[in-house]
């Protein structure tokens, strides 16, 4: 019979050396931080962290965030021994093909993974994003029932390098977030050596600074290790960071301490050497002792029993509150109005206007119909025009309201974008000039990867910024959106085409939209076919049909240079039988059918492509003879009008080059 003691080395072991062997059998990846922070991982898995692996989305659990995701096994390791549906079979095939145990975590291959990380410094602010939800639902719905649980995380030297963790930590002492709970893996080695190299701050005076509750512990001492956990507990004011100082590879005895251990397989001999340093005395690979077992399932039997108790007092409650039981409802299920579309096409005036303006109306009539829909900007609401009129902001200590302040943290804001996605229950966006959508890049592709439905709305989208000059105004910009797998983009011309880019976005439950809006006022498109939402939301419509007879050729363009594209065509209708297309999103249009796309655009009939943008891209969609009318180098400090005029953007330049281009 073990004492407690032996019995949770063993467990530490367990999962130590379930870690290692996976990634020796796969040849490949990072054993050191597993092996490291085995106690640590074992201490909160077994005695603190909250959750149900039979409800892995039970909405009141504590989330673990595995910032350094290059440590995967560590997690999945833990996933197989609570009692998640990750088996051994799963552990054996890391890396491989089909596997649902991938090199990082990836979220929605296995449950229990909160969130697919890896690059260095997303989770940490992914963490920060599902604290600041949890606290929204606490605020709404109560903290007895909901929102009452930590964001737990383990997170790498790597983690603290990285920009994002600075803004997303600075967000989190800002909005004293006492419901983070996170463990640095202090085990000072990078992939290149010693973190000194490159790494000399004091890390608990950064962390002072930003508002934090920091702690010291060794990664080896359980005592030690459950009394910061309970420390961190009890500080509800600040989130926490415990310096845990580890020795990456721990238990090796030839490779603990070095940067060898750090993205490579010990070896089959090292293997050998530390299992017998750590006195594991089992032949078989990939082996859990029954006393590891036990200790798992008797740890899961409580949280179940917590679970069902939670559920118990959930009844009491909906039968208490049902008007709040009902509101609930429509958080965790998506709802949104049946005339969603009427309604926004009612909300923006006719007249003409900038879309970013257009769409600050189509947002007001948002939040009053749509009771979680909740974002920010990153300190330029008044310029994207995305504050919600009437309603707080979320601050210290309040976390009621509907509007963020995110500050100039595009990195952090899209991070954490992510992570209140990730939690669940709301509608999310975040606002930004477009060009600095470059900030968010990194948050933007893994949202891409997990599918998560985040909105992104991005002002001042062309060379038309005008006088803050080429620094402020994106030209390649909506090529590299476009080229982002599961990205949709959307740039509206007017009004209704802006009240049908927010009702997509909205209705969409998965992969993230980006809608692009302008500064500029853009002239009222005429159009000579009524406006039909339906077409819209087929990604390209006809909004100037062609005379009787062949079509000589179709005018196409998305956002402000519509109605330049119909103004071009009044010039050139007495000589040409031309169609002027709108194409507000070329990746909604390139999901429709074979024979929508030649009924748009017939496959003989020449394409000119009007956009105030780079054009990589559009020689793809279109393979019949097309002009492209855009940007070829950036852009220029001047009134917009006047590089409309420069740039060729005005229908007497765009008519001339399709005349010299139809006489070639």
């Amino acid at each position: 019979m073990k004492s407690i003691t032996e019995l949770k080395k063993l467990t530490a072991n367990t999962i130590r050396i379930l870690a290692a062997e996976g990634v020796q059998k796969a040849n490949s990846g990072h054993p050191g931080m597993p092996m490291g922070m085995a106690d640590v991982a074992m201490i909160l898995w077994t005695e603190f962290l909250i959750h149900n692996p039979n409800e892995p989305k039970w909405i009141n659990r504590d989330r673990f965030v595995l910032s350094a995701g290059h440590g995967s096994m560590l997690l999945y390791s833990l996933l197989h021994l609570s009692g998640y549906d990750c088996t051994l079979d799963d552990l054996k095939s890391f890396r491989q093909w089909n596997s649902r145990t991938p090199g990082h975590p990836e979220y929605g291959l296995l449950p229990g993974v909160e969130t697919s990380t890896g690059p260095l410094g997303q989770g940490f602010g992914n963490g920060v994003g599902m604290a600041i939800a949890s606290k929204m639902m606490s605020a709404r719905f109560g903290d007895e029932l909901f929102g009452n649980h930590y964001i737990y995380g383990i997170v790498s030297d790597g983690d603290l390098m990285e920009g994002i963790s600075h803004e997303a930590a600075s967000v989190a002492g800002h909005l004293k977030l006492g419901n983070i709970i996170y463990f640095y893996d202090d085990n000072s080695i990078t992939i290149e050596g010693k973190t000194d190299l490159t790494f000399s701050e004091n890390v608990g005076k950064r962390f002072e600074g930003y508002g934090w509750h920091v702690l010291n512990i060794d990664a080896y001492d359980h005592e030690g290790i459950r009394k910061a956990i309970l420390s961190a507990r009890n500080e509800k004011e600040k989130p926490t960071i415990i310096i845990t100082k580890s020795h990456i590879g721990f238990g090796s005895p030839n490779k603990v301490d070095t940067a060898e251990v750090h993205g490579s397989p010990l070896g089959k001999d090292e293997l050998a050497a530390a299992k017998k340093n750590l006195d594991w005395n089992y032949e078989q690979e990939f082996y859990v002792p029954d006393e590891v077992k036990n200790v798992f399932e008797t740890r899961k039997n409580e949280l179940i029993k917590i679970y069902k108790d939670w559920n118990t007092k959930l009844e009491t409650w909906k039968k208490s509150y049902p008007e709040k039981s009902e509101l609930l409802n429509k958080y965790l299920s998506n709802w949104l109005p049946e005339n969603l579309e009427e309604e926004l096409l009612n909300a923006v005036p006719k007249d003409s206007n900038a879309t970013r303006s257009l769409s600050s109306k189509v947002i007001q009539k948002i939040a009053q119909n749509i009771p979680n829909f909740i974002g920010g900007s990153a300190d330029l609401a008044p310029s994207t025009n995305t504050f919600m009129n009437g309603f707080d902001a979320i601050s210290p200590g309040k976390f009621s309201g509907r509007n963020f302040h995110f500050g100039i943290r595009e990195h952090a804001m899209g991070s954490i974008l992510n992570g209140i996605m990730l939690y669940g229950g709301f509608k999310a966006f975040g606002a930004t000039f477009f060009v600095f959508s470059d900030y968010m890049r990194p948050a933007i592709r893994l949202a891409a990867i997990m599918e998560l439905p985040v909105i992104y709305v991005f002002t001042h989208d062309s060379i038309f910024v005008g006088e803050d000059g080429p620094t402020h105004q994106p030209v390649e910009h909506l090529a590299v959106l476009r080229a982002i797998p599961h990205v949709t983009v959307i740039r509206p011309a007017d009004g209704l085409e802006t009240a049908m880019a927010w009702a997509y976005a909205l209705r969409n439950q998965k992969n993230p939209v980006a809608l692009i809006l302008t500064r500029q006022k853009i002239d009222n498109i005429e159009r000579n076919v009524e406006f039909q939402s339906e077409q819209f939301l087929k990604g390209a419509y006809i909004i100037s049909e062609e005379s009787d007879g062949k079509i000589d050729f179709v005018i196409t363009a998305s956002g402000s240079e519509l109605p330049v594209a119909v103004e071009a065509k009044k010039k050139l209708e007495k000589d040409f039988n031309i169609r002027v297309v709108s194409i507000p999103s070329r990746e909604i249009f390139e999901r429709q059918s074979q024979q929508y796309k030649a009924e748009i655009f017939p496959k003989d009939v020449p394409v000119v492509v009007i956009e105030a943008a780079s054009m990589n891209g559009w020689g793809d969609l279109f393979r019949q003879k097309l002009l492209t009318i855009g940007m070829t180098r950036f852009g220029a400090s001047a009134p917009y009008k006047t590089l409309a005029e420069k740039f060729g953007f005005t229908p007497d330049a765009v008519a001339e080059k399709i005349i010299n281009w139809m006489n070639e």
